[in-house]
């Protein structure tokens, strides 16, 4: 598969959280499918994730693999290493891309279902049991392994955001960070120094969303506290429930 770079991405998309990877286990005729899902930022840091799996499942028959990576899922790739043609990676490829969730972004309050999911490697390590599956047993089993794995594993919705922070006497910052928080504000870690704890929050790209933010901390603060612009990021959010 080709991928095109020169596009912006959007400004959001769905994406395992961070942390180890997951992993899940389908007995399919007594073939073993053990699918291993990654976080990835690039190709290198997917394809390691393939050499990691074959030197740990040294003795399986196949080691098959699909990623999608970037905010617009502009590289994808796919592997079926050895199964028959278009029987694995395709069908591992499928699965991820057209996995669908629920819209959960600062900017959209709707519930419309987007297939957005990127940033991820599958692998699917498979030791073969004796049963032949034919080639649409294949397709069927490599994509019910993926789709089952991400339906499980924990996915966060990643949004870029625009960055601020409030500077705060010590001993109020905690309470304005509540505050915040409560109101649903993504909140992205404090700086300190002598006097001030420097609280930090992202929110959408929207004037309107910026102004309320603004009115808010007014009231939060009798008018003390301004916002300051530090820039903008990729920052992790929850999934709404529905996922």
């Amino acid at each position: 598969m080709t991928s095109s770079m020169t596009t912006p991405g959007p400004n959001s998309y769905t994406t395992l959280a961070p942390g180890a990877d997951f992993r899940h286990e389908l007995a399919i005729k007594r073939s073993r499918f053990i699918t291993v899902l990654r976080r990835v930022e690039n190709e290198a840091q997917a394809r390691e994730l393939v050499a990691e799996l074959r030197r740990e499942f040294h003795d399986a028959r196949h080691h098959c693999s699909a990623f999608v990576i970037g905010a617009n899922r502009s590289l994808q790739r796919s592997n079926d290493d050895g199964e028959p043609s278009g029987t694995a990676g395709i069908p591992m490829l499928d699965a991820l891309v057209k996995r669908e969730t629920r819209a959960a972004s600062l900017t959209d309050a709707g519930s419309t279902a987007i297939a957005d999911l990127s940033d991820v490697c599958a692998v699917v390590v498979r030791y073969f049991g004796g049963i032949l599956l034919g080639a649409g047993g294949l397709v069927r089993a490599y994509s019910e392994s993926v789709s089952t794995a991400v339906a499980l594993a924990p996915l966060v919705h990643r949004e870029r955001l625009r960055l601020f922070q409030v500077q705060m006497p010590h001993a109020e910052a905690g309470r304005l960070e509540n505050e915040l928080r409560s109101a649903g504000y993504a909140m992205t870690g404090n700086d300190y120094d002598p006097v001030h704890t420097h609280v930090g929050l992202a929110m959408a790209d929207d004037p309107t969303v910026i102004a309320t933010a603004r009115e808010r901390l007014a009231s939060y603060t009798a008018g003390r506290c301004q916002l300051l612009e530090v820039g903008t990021d990729w920052v992790d959010r929850p999934l709404s429930r529905g996922r």
